[in-house]
């Protein structure tokens, strides 16, 4: 064999196996639990958009409140005294657009309370276009969760709640809502982080999608791949108003929970000791101060106690202690493992009913 051919056969076998690891790389098994992209979206959203609603409010504005809205840009302009003259005596109609999904055919619905809260008319827009007025069933301001009814004609198309305790991050979602005023809209992308605590309440715990989210997707479901709900659509972040792909969702178990019980009474009943917590570094969370006749103090619960437990679950933060407390029925036992002066002790606790303004 001359010294070309050895070169061309030697050239050969090197090409081809650069060919086999290549190739190794680009098609190795990935793990077995990878979850890929779908190929499309379109089955999910067929089988999912015919419950999504979207929502229009109207909201009657005291001519006062009003006042306080004077755009910043025309403050100190002669266009101030225009509009100040325009509403001075007059009440005025607001309107407003939310989203939501049917959660039973007979007509129950699921919002935000900030869509509906102060609303004095609701019109939900079915996904085949017809409208029909609805009345509140129960609002949690605390959760951000409103119950809304229509009285349709036939049984609607309706989305169950799935567990968002299985979701996790980097997981697909889809967001599905009314952005803009603009009708049925879905977006797609993932699971960016969670128990997100953005500073809205005492319950904050929320799941942080990439999926873009706008002003009036607030309402909206999230959907697993699945098709089931798994969070509710609530707040976004961003300097400009519409989405930079930072968006929150309440998650589905928390949500599931607070309309059970606005479907049953229409106001939600939580647990309360009558302390106030703190996070602190290590296990546990102090109690800083004990009302004298609150719950906690009745129950022998002293400031300074750390609490390590309520009913055997770990508490890691203050946030997760008020949580397990309003998640009691009043009237109800706590069992609280506490330590106090380096001892741990068992406090059993017959907890109280929570005032709207109160924190633990």
């Amino acid at each position: 064999m001359s010294l070309s051919a050895s070169v061309s056969v030697s050239v050969r076998s090197a090409l081809l196996l650069l060919a086999l690891v290549a190739a190794g790389c680009s098609s190795g098994s990935p793990p077995a639990d990878a979850r890929g992209a779908p190929e499309s979206f379109a089955p999910l959203v067929r089988q999912v958009l015919p419950a999504v609603v979207n929502i229009a409010v109207t909201e009657r504005v005291a001519a006062n409140d009003q006042l306080g809205q004077l755009p910043p840009e025309l403050r100190g302009t002669p266009f101030e005294r225009q509009f100040r003259q325009r509403f001075r005596g007059r009440d005025e109609q607001v309107m407003g657009a939310g989203s939501g999904f049917v959660i039973d055919p007979s007509g129950i619905i699921v919002t935000n309370n900030h869509v509906v809260g102060h609303a004095s008319r609701i019109v939900v827009a079915l996904s085949d276009g017809s409208e029909l007025p609805a009345r509140v069933l129960g609002i949690d301001e605390l959760t951000d969760i409103a119950v809304i009814k229509v009285d349709a004609p036939r049984r609607l198309p309706s989305v169950a709640f799935g567990d968002s305790s299985k979701v996790e991050v980097g997981d697909w979602i889809l967001a599905a809502g009314n952005p803009f005023g603009l009708g049925g809209s879905v977006t797609a992308g993932i699971v960016s982080a969670r128990g997100r605590n953005i500073g809205a309440g005492p319950f904050d715990d929320f799941i942080q999608l990439d999926a873009p989210i706008n002003p009036g997707n607030s309402g909206g479901p999230v959907f697993d791949m699945a098709g089931e709900v798994v969070g509710v659509n609530t707040a976004i972040v961003s300097p400009s108003g519409g989405s930079v792909g930072i968006g929150f969702a309440i998650p589905s178990n928390l949500a599931a929970r607070i309309v059970s019980q606005l479907r049953d009474r229409g106001h939600i009943d939580r647990g309360w000791l009558g302390v106030s917590v703190q996070d602190i570094e290590g296990a546990g969370v102090a109690l800083a101060a004990v009302e004298r006749a609150g719950p906690g103090a009745k129950a022998g619960l002293r400031a300074g106690d750390i609490v390590l437990m309520v009913n055997g679950d770990h508490t890691d933060s203050a946030s997760a202690l008020i949580r397990a407390i309003a998640a009691i029925q009043p009237g109800g036992d706590a069992h609280l493992t506490i330590r106090r002066a380096g001892r741990q002790i068992d406090v059993p606790v017959t907890v109280g009913r929570r005032p709207s303004s109160e924190a633990g």
